[in-house]
């Protein structure tokens, strides 16, 4: 990084604190990114490379009307997109413009009208990927009138990548290590065709509940909602296609206090009746691939923390890897080092969720 790069880094990890709630954090990275690039709205989604590319875990969003962001996420399940996300992953430059100014092609003209019917003009995308993968996704919107996003923002704004994947990371890790929230039983929702919410489990209240506290917790009351609808209309999207994104989001501490798994699938071979979304805790098999991306673990220190969840002793695991003793013992230091684990119990009751 340059020293302004590192400037940013800092700013934009002192704005991602888990303590803020997202319109707070959205409003902060708003004000550091309009330094460079002008918008009258921002959305970031936090992703991984463990889970793919598809919904976000998390996400921060400024002055983003919610009826703009339903109508988005449907009208990609409906219609398309005219720079799907993984398709953009692989380009050698992860921007795109959608809406005015971004070319008259079917899909984006339908794009445009979903644009205009919530005030707005033109959207200008990035994502925020390393040579692991990715890791978020930037969007900054203009209203209507405004002159739609071009060359020039699009050079600006990949400037924020390597201070974007520093804040993100640094969100992450910044919530506990150990769950400060209990574990509940599984909750079940539906989400019927029409997309609505149908039936909720009690133990699903229970989780949203505690996922999302009442008022004052400053989380709008549309997202819950529209969270599950997102992920059941990809559900269906899955079903269609199998190479699309697995319906799964393991969602960091960060957001509610333990990590948090949630996963849909329809009820039928067609995918055309009611979708299940479950919502369970995360841990051991089902956690340690997100956890150890986020806090940037090895897949040498990967396979020493999976013998040491099964018991097993330093030159116990020392046989078994083909590693001296020394060796195992600097892997364990290097994973206490990068999560704050002072022991090895703390280290697996952070992993066992």
């Amino acid at each position: 990084m340059t020293d302004n790069e590192g400037r940013i880094a800092r700013e934009l990890c002192a704005a991602l604190n888990p303590a803020g709630s997202p319109v707070e954090v959205g409003a902060a990275v708003s004000r550091i990114v309009r330094r460079r690039v002008a918008h009258d709205a921002l959305r970031l989604v936090g992703l991984n490379p463990a889970m793919g590319i598809g919904l976000g875990a998390f996400s921060f969003w400024h002055e983003y009307p919610p009826a703009l962001i339903s109508a988005l996420v449907l009208n990609r399940y409906l219609h398309g997109e005219p720079c799907p996300l993984p398709v953009l992953a692989r380009q050698s430059v992860p921007v795109c413009v959608v809406g005015a100014g971004a070319g008259d092609g079917r899909q984006n003209t339908l794009l445009r009208r979903v644009l205009a019917a919530h005030g707005a003009s033109s959207e200008l995308r990035l994502l925020v990927r390393d040579r692991h993968g990715v890791w978020g996704m930037l969007g900054l919107l203009r209203a209507e009138g405004a002159r739609p996003f071009g060359a020039g923002d699009v050079r600006e704004v990949q400037r924020f990548v390597p201070a974007l994947l520093a804040g993100l990371r640094g969100y992450v890790t910044a919530g506990p290590l150990t769950p400060t929230v209990p574990a509940l039983p599984t909750g079940l929702i539906t989400i019927g065709p029409d997309h609505t919410v149908g039936s909720v489990s009690p133990q699903a209240r229970a989780w949203i509940r505690q996922m999302w506290p009442a008022a004052g917790s400053g989380v709008p009351e549309w997202i819950a909602g529209a969270f599950w609808i997102g992920l059941s209309l990809h559900v269906r999207a899955h079903r269609r296609d199998p190479r699309a994104w697995t319906p799964s989001i393991c969602a960091p501490a960060a957001n509610f206090g333990r990590w948090v798994l949630i996963h849909g699938q329809p009820l039928d071979e067609n995918g055309h009746s009611d979708v299940a979304v479950l919502i369970q805790a995360a841990g051991s098999a089902l956690l340690l691939p997100s956890f150890c991306d986020w806090y940037g673990i090895t897949a040498a220190e990967r396979r020493v923390i999976e013998h040491l969840q099964a018991g097993a002793a330093a030159k116990q695991i020392a046989r078994a890897l083909d590693l001296s003793t020394h060796t195992v013992n600097d892997h364990v230091k290097s994973v206490y080092r990068k999560t704050g684990a002072q022991s090895r119990d703390e280290l697996i009751a952070a992993i066992a969720g």
